[in-house]
């Protein structure tokens, strides 16, 4: 298991910081090209919606982002120090998906709400200080694992 802890100044240049270490590990993990387009996507939304909210409300303190893998797959999170994430993100999904605008206040949530439609193992963790979002992506049965370990199918 391979676990890195990223800690980024909120600076909109970070965001490719954290997408190539996050991608170095996706390879590493053994992962599928599309999963990988995938997770290029996830965590340049979900860094982006970070950094914006820490630069915004808490300007020194670091984007805190954790990358893990295991014979089973990889585990990005990514915490903020905003304000909460919002109540509503089911119905924002939901409004997004049928064409509505949302409302300008629910910018960050809206990042949320997209990456609730692209991951599908995803948890948004509002705290009093921030909100941690964790996303997963499992290794395919009989796929190389890391190190090059290939995992059995049954």
């Amino acid at each position: 298991m391979a676990l890195v802890e990223l800690l980024l100044a909120p600076l909109p240049a970070h965001v490719r910081t954290a997408r190539l270490v996050v991608l170095a590990a996706a390879r590493r993990a053994g992962l599928e090209d599309g999963l990988v387009d995938e997770i290029r996507l996830a965590v340049s939304e979900s860094t982006s919606r970070a950094v914006a909210l820490n630069a915004r409300h808490a300007a020194e303190v670091p984007v805190k982002i954790l990358v893990s893998d295991d014979p089973t797959g990889l585990t990005l999170s990514v915490t903020d120090a905003g304000p909460r994430a919002g109540p509503g993100l089911d119905d924002l999904s939901e409004e997004l998906l049928a064409g509505q605008d949302a409302d300008d206040a629910a910018d960050p949530d809206v990042a949320l709400a997209v990456l609730s439609g692209l991951v599908d193992e995803v948890a948004i963790e509002p705290a009093p200080t921030g909100t941690t979002v964790t996303m997963r992506w499992p290794l395919p049965a009989g796929s190389a694992g890391p190190g090059g370990t290939v995992l059995s199918q049954s």
